[in-house]
């Protein structure tokens, strides 16, 4: 056995053999000119950048750094400032997801330092409030005020969320709170001021939605008493089973569903047309009329048809000047047409003079509104389409 003097010879003959050949053979894997940077971003130290997943075989070093950062052996606190600070790195990147996730991971930990606890909270609510996820940020920012009442930042991204979520009086109250405990803090300031400007205008704006609703309602209630008090039928839209309440005899076997009360079920037409009944300040109704023309499978539309006017005022609008560019026989001329209404439950037709006003055929026993729009058929007088047309149906002149 070698005694310890001549181990040292040993080694030291071991250095000087090594620095022999050091001077002697080039250094395989020295950096160069050309790899040099590339060479630095292996070395934790000069990283720029960590890779998205670390492999033990491929970045021993960083999986070391990475297995002290998650060292389950240490107090809990530490784990948790550590991952906090992992979090706040992502953050810094505005890589929001995974700094969620690190800051989750922290509050997992379950550590008693409540002012860690508190930021862990505030952070991911910022994480949220990037990403946009606000009633999570909210909840957050709720918490960590819980856990630290004093935490301005929690406030803040409380006040923030609110205004985010249109909620301004709840902003207004959270950045009141913190200004209690900091008066001067100027973010707090901007958002109250921010939360206050949006709290009076929406206040502002429900009162006069609330106006504009009452005066639209009392409009309502009046157009229909007056459809009522001429005894004008709405075909209102029937839902769910048929009951024996929901209809009206009119004593010749016909039944529609009744107008009931104030139902506006009946007045829709504004939906499907842009238009709808009103009435005026004299007190006249205007109603939105489609009139068909099957032959051409044709329709016009009046928008606003007064109901003292008649069909033949109408009539000479539209026919009276200029022909329609479908009448290619030039037929449609005011007097040479006939109206009439159909009533679909008993497949007929009513033949109206178009001298008459719309109010009197609305009128008629067997004349039902359909979805706000009294609709009528023009046919010319004698013509062949016409007298087929009529043939196939049972037609009524009203009286």
């Amino acid at each position: 056995m070698a005694s310890p003097a001549q181990q040292g010879d040993d080694s030291d003959d071991d250095m000087d053999g090594f620095m022999e050949r050091f001077k002697k053979e080039k250094y395989s894997n020295a950096f160069s000119e050309d790899n040099w940077e590339e060479e630095f971003n292996t070395v934790p130290m000069f990283m720029k950048t960590a890779p998205e997943d670390i492999d033990p075989m491929k970045h021993p070093e960083l999986a070391a750094i990475q297995s002290i950062i998650h060292d389950d052996d240490r107090p809990l606190e530490e784990q948790a400032k550590s991952l906090k600070d992992e979090g706040n790195d992502y953050f810094k990147d505005k890589k929001y997801k995974k700094a969620i996730v690190s800051y989750t991971a922290g509050l997992k930990k379950n550590c008693s330092d409540s002012n860690v606890n508190a930021i862990l909270y505030t952070n991911r609510a910022a994480a949220h409030f990037h990403l946009g996820n606000m009633r999570s940020a909210l909840n957050d920012a709720v918490i960590a005020k819980k856990l630290k009442p004093d935490h301005i930042k929690a406030f803040i991204r409380g006040a923030s969320c609110c205004i985010e979520l249109k909620k301004y009086a709840d902003a207004f109250q959270w950045s009141e709170e913190g200004l209690k405990l900091q008066p001067t803090d100027k973010k707090l300031l901007e958002l109250r001021a921010t939360a206050d400007r949006h709290k009076r205008a929406a206040e502002r704006d429900a009162r006069k939605a609330k106006v504009k609703e009452k005066k639209q309602r009392s409009e309502r209630e009046a157009l229909l008493k007056s459809i009522e008090e001429r005894g004008i039928k709405l075909l209102i839209p029937r839902q769910g089973p048929k009951r024996s309440s929901d209809v009206e005899d009119d004593g010749d076997g016909g039944s529609s569903k009744a107008m009931s009360g104030l139902d506006l079920d009946g007045l829709c037409s504004a939906e499907a047309t842009g238009a709808k009944v009103f009435l005026d300040e004299q007190g006249v109704i205007h109603w939105p009329v489609l009139f068909l023309y099957p032959e051409h499978q044709q329709t016009d539309f009046i928008s606003a048809f007064s109901e003292t006017s008649s069909f033949m005022d109408h009539f000479c609008l539209m026919f009276g000047a200029e022909l329609p560019p479908w009448d290619t026989n030039r037929q449609y001329s005011p007097h040479n047409l006939q109206l009439f209404f159909e009533d679909q439950q008993k497949e007929s037709l009513y033949e109206v003079n178009p001298d008459t006003s719309l109010l009197k055929s609305l009128q008629h026993k067997r004349y039902f509104v359909k979805a706000g729009t009294p609709s009528f058929v023009i046919l010319v007088k004698g013509s062949p389409f016409c007298e087929k047309f009529l043939s196939e149906r049972k037609t009524h002149r009203l009286k």
